[in-house]
């Protein structure tokens, strides 16, 4: 049997004869009918083309049939059109023929898309024969570049036209091959800018490089084939060169053979059509003819119209014609010419439909490769192919072949839904089925956590140490997994080797640390490491993890702590080059990394405040806590004074003035003396320093702070007094040291110094006697003054009332010589007041604010009459109030508003007693600044 009939057979095109258009009246259409006498045709841009022999009319046409069906036609030539060629690009048609009796072809080159008087405009006309020597030509065909053209003769030659072959004077034409076999086949293959010309013959087959001088050729076989048995085939065939002999198909590169295909029977007709090869042939039950023979010897035989799928190895269609003229391509759809004038359409069928008609015969066969491969020449979505490769899939696991079906499913690995594969290899005799396809949903960047937690569980339980490693240790740019999920599952399944690595590899930092401290318990390579991370990330972690690490390694701790808050960088390098500062964190927030590890802290609190002076205030504040505890709980003399002296030292840092409270109240826990009265001291804590002496019974340093601070804060003298008189021992000596203070700085009146010793039962007389004596001498004194000075205001009263009755009875004689303003000589006009003063007239005008006010006694004026008023509004404000606080339901609202406005503010006032004014004038004074503050208020 041929190797053709063991192909699979499909009916992937649809076959239907051309009809006429419907009529009006809608009858049925009848076939359509070419005319007769049609020799030779082609197709392209948009038409079916046609030429005939002499007809009837006397003149040979060329016809066009265009997708509407109506014919056209122009006279070409006189007698017969022997050979067409319809360029696929351009709106060029190339034909052959004869206008007179003889062997005398001529080439006519017609541009369609331009016209002379109504027919398409002949470019060029030039005779076919090569030198001169009649004979017949046997193809033709032209680049699409229009810079080529060949035309094969039956007496072996072969004739090239180069250059622009539309016209005369751009083109050369020469004879490029001569033999003794006529020529059945041209074609041009263009392979970037490498051109080549196949030239078969019945009896051998040659390859010309057109693109190199000299044009080389190549003879590729010594066997040839008939006329239109070759073809060649499109990118898909890798542009190969087609030649069926009556045995075998051959494909031809232009330097070697291809592959060849067993399809017997005598070739008639060969095309390629969109990745298909088309043969037509003779019935096997007719008898062979010669392959050169001409069309007529085959009028009446019976032939087979096939057409090859050659990648995927199956028959499209087969059917049987009666006498094929030829077949052509166009409007996406193949068009059989036959003899009697028919025209028969082969219409593809879509994909979707060709697939489900051929899936169905397939899986039935279990004939899966070829359903793929089938689908995937018909480009096939890839949902369609999945589906193909699940079915494969699980017909291959049905059989037991679970190799083969994990194989199929892992091509549907982003399409078929992983659950759907993974339940079927749950069971433990195929995990490494399982693992297989995990695996390459992992490369695929299409795993979740789950599948790599079942990943890593295989290699686990298979034991697949160099598998694991090999997963887990793929470059930064070829991970394909949930890094921290494979991170807990190898944590967990106890392979923490396998963890430490991936969480170092890919910066999972806390798992590292946690794995480290936790399962490895190797804190050294853990410090390690934090000191290699950047410093967001270091600061952080000693955060988490410092306790661990200072209570097993202290003092490696602790050094990385004073870098981390003073100067650190990574010790990898990890900040970059660019870090050039180092950053510092606030060492206050690692105080609790040091709890039970005091000495540390110590050690880390002192470095702080040596290196960096601004350290936090809780730095300072802990330091001396420490220092305080040492102290208190030191027995050592020698070392509780080196002890004492430091705390002192951190106390009088100056750093404690923000928390002068915190810094006391430790210094009162561990009964630290000198730092609670230096503390006392700076917070100006005169009384608390004297009460702390009080009860120690201290009576030296007692007096000591009164005189110390007896200035600035004047009751201690009152204190210390009546501490003194409190005490029943004799402290005589320090009640007198007391007095004598009081008595110089008028502290106390002398009945309540009388008062306070009384309550002494050893304090006498003789105490207080010399402090008694001296007191009432000078009030004595003081009364004296006083009299004296109330004789002194009586004595200018009397005088001043003189004054008034003198002015009011007696006329005031103005005796002033100088002017009181500029104190030049008093000239007239000039202006005189009854107060004494006289002024130049222009001088009083300049200076003076009123007419009728002297200008040098207004200010004093004024001040008495602002006394005057204020004392009228004061006593108006009295009365207002009392009777709002009698009126009102609510007393304490009227109390609450009039001290809002500052009514009750207390108001002190400090002015110079001018020399001559009396008490009274400056009582006005005070009443007036009080009204007026109080007005304000309001």
């Amino acid at each position: 049997m041929a190797a053709y009939l063991q192909w699979r057979r499909f009916v992937f095109f649809d076959r239907e004869t051309v009809r006429e258009p419907s009529g009006p009246d809608g009858a049925g259409a009848k076939p359509f009918a070419l005319p007769p006498g049609i020799a030779v045709c082609d197709s392209g841009r948009g038409s079916l083309v046609f030429g005939d022999i002499l007809c009837g009319a006397g003149c040979c046409q060329i016809w066009f049939l265009p997708r509407s069906l109506q014919l056209s036609s122009f006279q070409a030539y006189k007698l017969r059109v022997t050979h067409l060629y319809q360029l696929k690009q351009h709106s060029i048609l190339v034909s052959i023929g004869e206008d007179e009796e003889g062997i005398n072809p001529l080439v006519k080159v017609w541009n369609l898309e331009k016209r002379d008087g109504g027919n398409p405009l002949c470019t060029r006309i030039f005779p076919a024969i090569p030198g001169n020597k009649p004979t017949v030509v046997s193809c033709l065909t032209v680049h699409e570049n229009l810079n080529f053209m060949a035309i094969g003769f039956a007496d072996g030659s072969v004739v090239l036209t180069k250059g622009d072959i539309t016209r005369d004077r751009h083109s050369k034409t020469q004879i490029l091959h001569e033999g003794s076999y006529p020529v059945t086949g041209l074609a041009f293959r263009q392979s970037g800018k490498t051109t080549h010309l196949f030239v078969v013959t019945t009896e051998n087959i040659q390859s010309y490089m057109l693109s190199v001088k000299d044009y080389p050729h190549l003879e590729l076989d010594t066997h040839g084939c008939g006329l239109r048995c070759s073809s060649l085939s499109d990118p898909s065939q890798d542009l190969q060169f087609i030649v069926a002999g009556n045995e075998c198909v051959y494909l031809y590169q232009p330097d070697e053979r291809g592959p060849c295909f067993a399809f017997e029977g005598q070739k008639l007709i060969v095309h390629w059509y969109r990745g298909y090869l088309i043969i037509v042939s003779k019935d096997r039950k007719t008898s062979p003819k010669s392959e050169f023979a001409g069309n007529e010897a085959q009028n009446s035989d019976k032939q087979v119209l096939n057409i090859y799928d050659l990648c995927n190895k199956f028959i499209a269609y087969s059917s049987v014609f009666d006498d094929i003229v030829d077949v052509l391509a166009e409007w996406g759809s193949l068009y059989v010419l036959t003899r009697d004038g028919k025209i028969h359409v082969l219409q593809e069928k879509d994909t979707q439909t060709k697939l489900e008609a051929c899936k169905f015969m397939l899986f039935r066969k279990n004939l899966f490769e070829m359903a793929i491969n089938l689908a995937k020449s018909h480009h096939l979505d890839s949902d369609g192919l999945s589906e193909i490769f699940r079915q494969y899939g699980d017909h291959l696991y049905n059989k037991g072949n679970h190799d083969g079906a994990i194989q199929q499913y892992i091509r549907t690995i982003g399409k078929l839904e992983p659950s759907y594969v993974i339940r079927k290899f749950l069971d433990a005799q195929r995990i490494h089925n399982l693992t297989a396809y995990l695996q390459m949903l992992h490369l695929q960047s299409l795993a979740n956590a789950d599948h790599t937690t079942l990943l890593l569980n295989c290699y686990t339980k298979l034991k697949d140490s160099s598998k694991l490693e090999e997963f887990i240790k793929t470059s930064e740019s070829e991970v394909h997994f949930d890094v921290e999920t494979a991170i807990k599952v190898l944590r967990q399944a106890g392979y923490y080797s396998h963890a430490v690595y991936l969480a170092e590899k890919h910066e999972h930092h806390e798992w590292y640390l946690k794995i480290q401290l936790e399962d490895i318990k190797n804190y050294q390579e853990a410090l390690r490491y934090i000191g290699k991370l950047p410093f967001e990330q270091a600061e952080s972690n000693m955060k988490r993890y410092g306790k661990i690490l200072m209570h097993h390694v202290p003092k490696e701790t602790t050094e990385l702590l004073k870098i981390l808050c003073t100067d650190y960088r990574p010790s990898g390098g990890n900040e970059g080059p660019g870090m050039l500062e180092g950053k510092k964190a606030n060492s206050e927030e690692f105080i609790p990394v040091f709890a039970n590890n005091s000495r540390e802290l110590k050690a880390f609190l002192e470095h702080m405040t040596e290196v960096q002076a601004d350290s936090p205030q809780g730095v300072y504040d802990t330091l001396l806590e420490l220092r305080l505890q040492n102290w208190a709980h030191e027995q050592d003399e020698q070392i509780k004074e080196k002890l004492h002296n430091e705390a002192l030292t951190l106390l009088k840092s100056g750093r404690f003035k923000t928390v002068f409270d915190k810094a006391l109240v430790l210094c009162q826990m561990h009964n630290f003396k000198d730092g609670v009265l230096y503390l006392y001291e700076q917070g100006k804590l005169f009384q608390q320093i004297m009460h702390y002496h009080m009860q120690n019974e201290q009576y030296k340093k007692v007096i000591e702070v009164c005189e110390l601070y007896g200035d600035q804060e004047a009751c201690l003298w009152e204190q210390a007094l009546s501490y003194f008189a409190r005490k029943e021992e004799n402290c005589k000596e320090y009640i007198a040291a007391v007095l004598k203070h009081i008595e110089n700085k008028n502290l106390m009146p002398p009945l309540l110094v009388v008062q306070t010793l009384a309550h002494n039962s050893t304090a006498t007389l003789s105490v207080i006697k010399d402090y008694l004596v001296n007191k009432l001498q000078k009030q004595s004194r003081q009364i004296e003054q006083d009299e004296q000075r109330i004789q002194k205001y009586r004595e200018e009263t009397t005088r001043i009332r003189l004054e008034i009755e003198e002015l009011k009875a007696s006329p005031k004689i103005f005796q002033k010589t100088k002017c009181s303003i500029c104190t030049s000589a008093l000239e007239l006009p000039s202006v005189h007041f009854l107060c004494g003063h006289s002024f130049h007239q222009h001088c009083f005008e300049s200076y003076s604010e009123s007419d009728s006010e002297c200008p040098t006694c207004m200010p004093e004026n004024r001040k008495v009459m602002d006394m005057i008023r204020a004392q009228e509004q004061k006593r108006d404000l009295h009365d207002q109030f009392q009777h709002q606080l009698k009126c009102s339901n609510d007393g304490f609202s009227v109390v609450a508003d009039y001290f809002g406005r500052g009514v009750f503010n207390k108001l002190t006032l400090i002015t110079d007693l001018p020399s001559g004014k009396t008490a009274t004038t400056i009582e006005a004074g005070l009443q007036r600044e009080l009204l007026i503050h109080t007005k304000r208020s309001t």
